[in-house]
C-alpha cells in the first residue's frame, strides 16, 4: 500500500511547515495564551488566506472538498508547534455539523464566513451527567408557536467565550435535537475559562432560551448520527495532533539528554535512560501508525467507529507514557512554564480527556 502523499497533500504539509517555522515559535506560543482571545487573529486570517479553513467543505459551498488525510497532516503540524487557533471548534466541529446538517439557508449564512476567517462558533454537547454519551443529556428543547424553548446547563464548549453562534444539543419530542443559538440571547449565561492548555471554552446555563424554528440543525433523528460522526472526526485530529506533540517532545528529550552531563559525560550516555526515550520512540510509531491505519478507515468510510477507537485508546496511553517521561527526563525544569515541555504535555492532557478518555473508547470499542 502506498503512504506517500500526492502532489496537493505534499504541496499543504510544505506550506504548514512553512507556516509553523516563521509564525509559531514558543514564545509567540505563551504572548497569544496570555491574551484575552487566546488566539491570534493574525494567524486566523493567514489561515484563511492560505485556503486551510475550507479543507473540509464541499467545493459547491466554497471549500477545497478534502478529507480525514489533508485534516491529519494539518492538524499533527498544529501539535508540532503547539496551534492554539480555534481550527477544531470553528472548521472541525461546527463546520462538520453544518456540513452534514445544515439547510441551504444555513450554509450560506455560514460556511463562507467560516472559510473567509470571519465567523466563530463553538458546539455545546457535553453535561456533566453524561459523562461521554451524547444521548444521555437533561437539556430540553419544547416547542412553542415561534419556535423552541431550550433550557439546560453544558460543560466545556470550546470557544464557546469568543462565538457568535453556538450549536446547542437538547432533547426534544423524544430524540436529541441541535440548534443553532445566539450566546446573546436572553436567558444564556455564558461563564469562559481558559482550559489547561490555554485555549478558551465556557459553561452554558440556559433558561428558557428562545430560538425560532429556522434555528434547527437537521431533520428527525439526524442530530445523533451527525454528531457522533462528527465528533468522530475531531477525534482523529486530535489524534494526529498528539503524534505531532509527542514527536516534538522526543526530540526536545532526546536533545537535552545529549547535553545535560552528569558526573562528566552526557545523560544520554546511561543505558537506563536510553531504554526510556527508546520506549517513548516506540509508543509514538505504534501511536503513528493506528492513527494512519483510522485515517484510512475513515477515508474508506468502513469500521470507522471502532478504528477512530482503537486510536484515541492508543494515543491516549502513548500520550501520558511520553509526556510522564518527557517530564522526568527534563528534571525539575520540566515543569517549569519557562520551558515549552510542560505546554506540550498539558496540551497532551487535554487531548487524552476530549471526545472520550482512553478507558471510555476502549469500552466503546470492545462494545463494536
Amino acid at each position: 500500500m502506498n503512504f506517500d502523499f500526492t502532489e496537493e497533500q505534499q504541496l499543504l504539509a510544505d506550506s504548514v511547515d512553512a507556516f509553523m517555522r516563521d509564525h509559531c515559535d514558543f514564545d509567540a506560543h505563551r504572548r497569544i495564551v496570555a491574551t484575552d482571545l487566546g488566539y491570534s487573529t493574525q494567524n486566523w486570517a493567514r489561515f484563511a488566506e492560505l485556503g486551510w479553513l475550507a479543507i473540509p467543505f464541499n467545493e459547491h459551498d466554497g471549500g477545497l472538498g478534502f478529507g480525514p488525510t489533508e485534516l491529519s497532516i494539518v492538524f499533527e503540524r498544529f501539535g508540532q508547534s503547539l496551534v492554539t487557533e480555534p481550527y477544531l471548534a470553528n472548521i472541525v466541529l461546527a463546520g462538520g455539523l453544518l456540513n452534514r446538517l445544515g439547510t441551504v439557508e444555513q450554509k450560506t449564512d455560514w460556511i463562507p464566513r467560516l472559510i473567509a476567517g470571519d465567523a466563530q462558533m463553538g458546539v455545546a454537547y457535553a453535561e456533566k451527567t453524561g459523562r461521554y454519551h451524547l444521548d444521555q443529556i437533561t437539556t430540553t428543547a419544547e416547542r412553542t408557536e415561534q419556535g423552541w424553548q431550550i433550557s439546560g446547563h453544558k460543560i466545556v464548549a470550546l470557544n464557546a467565550p469568543n462565538a457568535e453562534a453556538i450549536i446547542v444539543s437538547a432533547r426534544g419530542e423524544d430524540e436529541l435535537m441541535l440548534f443553532l443559538v445566539n450566546p446573546k440571547s436572553a436567558g444564556i449565561q455564558l461563564n469562559g475559562y481558559p482550559t489547561l492548555d490555554g485555549a478558551r471554552a465556557a459553561d452554558l446555563e440556559l433558561r428558557q432560551v428562545q430560538v425560532d424554528a429556522k434555528a434547527r440543525l437537521g431533520n428527525q433523528h439526524a442530530a445523533l448520527p451527525a454528531l457522533v460522526k462528527t465528533l468522530d472526526e475531531a477525534t482523529l485530529c486530535v489524534c494526529a495532533e498528539a503524534v505531532g506533540a509527542m514527536t516534538i517532545l522526543l526530540n526536545k528529550t532526546t536533545e537535552y539528554l545529549k547535553t545535560r552531563r552528569q558526573f562528566g559525560v552526557p545523560l544520554s550516555s546511561f543505558q537506563a535512560l536510553q531504554h526510556r526515550a527508546t520506549e517513548m520512540f516506540i509508543e509514538i510509531e505504534q501511536a503513528r501508525s493506528i492513527v494512519a491505519m483510522a485515517v484510512m478507515a475513515a477515508e474508506s468510510g468502513i469500521d470507522v467507529m471502532r478504528s477512530v477507537s482503537a486510536a484515541k485508546n492508543r494515543v491516549g496511553r502513548a500520550a501520558r507514557l511520553v509526556g510522564q517521561e518527557a517530564i522526568q527526563l527534563h528534571g525539575g525544569i520540566g515543569i517549569t512554564d519557562e520551558l515549552d515541555v510542560g505546554h506540550y504535555v498539558k496540551r497532551l492532557m487535554m487531548i487524552e480527556a476530549l471526545f472520550g478518555n482512553t478507558d471510555w473508547h476502549l469500552q466503546r470499542f470492545a462494545a463494536g
